[in-house]
């Protein structure tokens, strides 16, 4: 082993705290580096890959099996732009409840009508399904399901009550299919089996072409597959691009938080590299000076500090991309559930590599800096200087705080930080980086928590009475009916229990100026106080008033105030006029939202299977009692209430989780920050704290100096930090929100609030003086004698 080589590991092995520090910070910011880096990278072409991987179908067609045969769709195959296609697979919609299951929800509840597909395998030239649960399907009585925003599990059972002998499927696998092709497969045989005469079914083709990027080029590749087949034999095809718009939104959302948390890591790592690695050289003037006089030349000298830190850097570097792939695979799960892009993800290798490069030329280049200083330094000078604290740096401040009416111990701990007032100033900016992280995490927390219950305003209610479905035990015979629509409401109306209410149901329209139909949303009665959170504007008061989202002004180029004229293509129009923007994300934001009255010109009809009755319930009456009264009540009508309650959103736990994630390693670092310097200070000051015992301070006033002497510096890293945090906060939000295609409400924004802020201001306090916990209690151990003896 050379000289040098010894003094490397000689120095690593002296200084074990501080090198433990910088192998804990490496491996974290590496960690973190991987989390964000895996999340971006996997949001910047999460959709395209899995579904380029998977071979999704770019046109999931469906056709009527009376019109056209097998033989005739297998040969779209060879319809100028088709590259590939599978099928044709029998499909058929069937209704089913849930029976047995371990996923907590009641027996008998009534699934929507869900789309079987009978396929004998999950793979195949389109559409190739990736199992994230279980298996596949091997024999009869068992089904796979999507596992796209699926509540069952597998074991679960499905029953089909409206099928003879009410036969029952048990859910053997989940599958994800990148286009959404179906909601459930079983074998043909199965299918065949569940579809008895007068069930409607069909056949499902699934399309990849040579030019599918927008919807012109998917628009002419439908036209070619329709003139190949008998007229009127294609009835339906989903594109695959509204997933992909979705998804792209989806994902776009998280790159400005993930941003933000990268730079704070990267800038705080740094910070604490070079003060590792500063007080490195500046506690080691000495053993500088003995390495000079015993032959080292200033570049070896220069070379054995910057190996002093690529040693414990490269540990944590490779425990780093050890600890970050681990933490990712829960973490690009979830993203992957946000994404629909496969829940099986892992951290790229070459984002491994180039993380982990990244991560010690960052070291070697931050460690550069001091050890240059160490090999500039002179023979003598660093001899005759040694370790001891320049003379009369602080002194004027520390007898200025002598003088005042404060403990001994505490006054001394207040002046400490102007005795080194650089590395004092790298420490307020490593915690008020901490603090930054902190207040933009607690603040991003509350700011999702907030625009989750707004995008939640379709429930408004406790309560919400809906027709029932055809199957299930809560069935009935009897059709929903507009002419009982009134005897409903005066049902709802005359229960102990409501205290208000307001109905809802939907048409489709046309908006003059804008291609294609418009959902738009009539609302009798009272709205107000289920009225959507509002970006801009004012919510709806007047029949002639709308409201609309974000997307739809951005899309038509409207503003409030400006009026658009409905027309159902009858030559009938009503004019309404814009008067309030709202937070509403149904249907990628273009949904329309007024009174019944305001279309009452159009002439068009309720559909009563879109109705619904949105119900505010009395103080002390509960969900259940109430729905206990309405359903026998309301049953003959064809109606039934549910209680409304939230739907899991992937997105929004991904980004929590993320967030806090994130958010605790800043914490962790800043707090490992303080120890070093803390550390490093104390010993520098050992032959001090020597005499201070010798003079008869006891531990706890020795433990009072130490922790005070970070106090200042936490309470202003608090003090900057805290505004700093919240500006970054209202500077990504909004960056999210336009990312989703939104604007978000001041509401949203409005995070921060005096009983949140002050806790915020100390927590920089609370990250110093965590991080001192640990060199102050070695302070208040150390004898005397040993203080003494140590200069």
């Amino acid at each position: 082993m050379s000289q040098l080589a010894k003094v490397v590991r000689a120095g690593v092995g002296r200084r074990r705290v501080q090198s433990l520090v910088m192998m804990l910070t490496t491996m974290m910011a590496v960690t973190a580096a991987l989390l964000g880096g895996g999340l971006l990278v996997s949001a910047h072409a999460s959709f395209d890959e899995g579904f380029a991987r998977q071979r999704g179908a770019q046109l999931t067609a469906r056709f009527d099996p009376t019109r056209v045969s097998t033989a005739q769709l297998a040969g779209t195959a060879h319809v100028p732009g088709v590259t590939a296609s599978a099928g044709p697979y029998p499909i058929a919609s069937l209704g089913s409840e849930v029976d047995a299951n371990n996923s907590g929800l009641p027996v008998g509840l009534a699934n929507p009508p869900l789309d079987f597909v009978g396929r004998t395998d999950p793979g195949g030239p389109v559409d190739d399904l990736t199992i994230t649960a279980g298996h596949w399907s091997t024999g009869p009585g068992q089904v796979v399901l999507s596992d796209f925003n699926s509540p069952l599990g597998v074991g679960d059972k499905l029953r089909f009550p409206a099928l003879p002998g009410r036969p029952v499927l048990t859910v053997v696998g989940l599958a994800r299919s990148a286009g959404q092709s179906a909601d459930a497969w079983v074998s043909p045989q199965q299918l065949a089996a569940l579809t008895p005469p007068g069930t409607a079914t069909g056949y499902q083709v699934l399309y990849r072409f040579a030019r599918a990027a927008d919807d012109a080029q998917l628009n002419a590749d439908r036209s070619a597959l329709a003139a190949a087949v008998p007229p009127g034999s294609m009835t339906g095809a989903a594109s695959y691009l509204k997933i992909k718009v979705a998804a792209d939104k989806s994902t776009a959302t998280f790159v400005p938080f993930v941003v933000a948390f990268a730079v704070i890591g990267l800038v705080m790592s740094v910070l604490i590299i070079g003060i590792v690695v500063s007080g490195s050289v500046g506690a080691a003037t000495r053993r500088i000076g003995i390495l000079k006089a015993v032959g080292f030349t200033p570049a070896q000298v220069v070379r054995a500090y910057v190996g002093q830190a690529l040693i414990p850097a490269g540990l944590g570097t490779v425990l780093g991309v050890l600890l970050g792939n681990l933490a990712a695979i829960p973490v690009l799960a979830k993203a992957g559930e946000a994404f629909h892009s496969g829940s099986g993800q892992l951290v790229a290798p070459w984002l491994d590599l180039a993380i982990a490069l990244g991560a010690l030329g960052t070291v070697a280049g931050t460690a550069l800096v001091p050890a240059l200083r160490a090999g500039r330094l002179r023979t003598v000078e660093a001899l005759a200087v040694g370790r001891t604290p320049s003379a009369g740096r602080g002194r004027t401040v520390r007898q200025l705080l002598g003088r005042l009416p404060l403990p001994r111990p505490v006054s001394l701990g207040l002046g400490n930080p102007f005795a080194k007032p650089g590395r004092s100033a790298t420490m307020v900016a490593a915690v008020v980086l901490g603090t930054v992280g902190v207040t933009f995490g607690v603040g991003l927390a509350v700011s999702l928590n907030t625009i989750t219950d707004g995008m939640l305003r379709e429930h408004a209610g406790a309560v919400e009475v809906m027709p029932l479905p055809p199957f299930g035990p809560a069935a009935t015979d009897h059709q929903p009916q507009v002419a009982e629509l009134p005897a409903i409401a005066a049902k709802i109306a005359a229960d102990p229990g409501t205290k208000r209410y307001f109905r809802t149901d939907r048409a489709t329209l046309s908006v003059v100026g804008l291609a294609g139909p418009t959902t738009v949303v009539r609302y009798d009665g009272d709205p107000a106080w289920g009225a959507y959170q509002m970006v801009a504007g004012t919510w709806f008061q007047h029949p002639g008033e709308a409201v609309v989202p974000s997307a739809f002004l951005q899309a038509t180029g409207t503003k409030i105030g400006d009026t658009i004229t409905l027309t159902n293509g009858g030559g009938r129009t009503a004019p309404v006029r814009i008067v309030g923007e709202a937070f509403d994300m149904e249907e990628s934001g273009m949904v329309i939202r007024t009174e019944s009255a305001s279309l009452a010109a159009l002439d068009t009809p309720v559909d009563p299977q879109s109705v619904d009755y949105e119900l505010d319930l009395k103080p002390g009456n509960s969900v259940q009692d109430t729905m206990d009264r309405l359903d026998p009540v309301l049953k003959p009508y064809g109606f039934g209430p549910d209680d409304d309650h939230p739907l899991f959103n992937p997105t929004i736990v991904a980004m929590d989780a993320l967030a806090a994630m994130l958010t605790l390693m800043l914490v962790a670092v800043a707090g490992l920050g303080i120890l070093n310097t803390v550390l490093l200070d104390t010993r520098e000051r050992v032959h001090d704290l020597g005499v201070f015992k010798a003079l008869g301070m006891s531990p706890k006033q020795t433990l009072a100096m130490v922790l005070t002497s970070v106090s200042g510096i936490g309470l202003l890293a608090g003090l900057i930090g805290t505004p700093l945090g919240v500006a970054l906060h209202h500077t990504v939000l909004p960056a999210m929100g336009r990312a989703a295609g939104t604007r978000l409400p001041a509401a949203d924004l409005a995070a921060y609030h005096p009983a949140t802020l002050l806790p915020l201001v100390l927590g920089g306090l609370v990250i110093a003086t965590l991080g001192a916990l640990l060199p102050a209690g070695w302070a208040a151990r150390t004898s005397t004698a040993s203080a003494l003896r140590t200069e």
